[in-house]
């Protein structure tokens, strides 16, 4: 399906680029802590509404 030297470009890629973001989460890590304070009750939230959502359709059998 791919060739030797697409899987291992790949390979090479996916891991940089997963290095390049943990680096810029790093660097910002004292910003996100600043401006995003309280983010996570509402990401909580969210997933408990949709959650709530999918609980009903399944309760419901639609």
């Amino acid at each position: 399906m791919f060739s030797q030297g697409q899987l291992i470009f790949g390979i090479l890629f996916a891991i940089s680029f997963i290095c390049v973001l943990i680096y810029a989460y790093r660097k910002d890590f004292n910003l996100h802590k600043k401006y995003y304070k309280g983010s996570l009750w509402i990401l909580l939230a969210f997933i408990g509404f949709i959650s709530g959502i999918a609980a009903i359709k399944f309760i419901l059998g639609y």
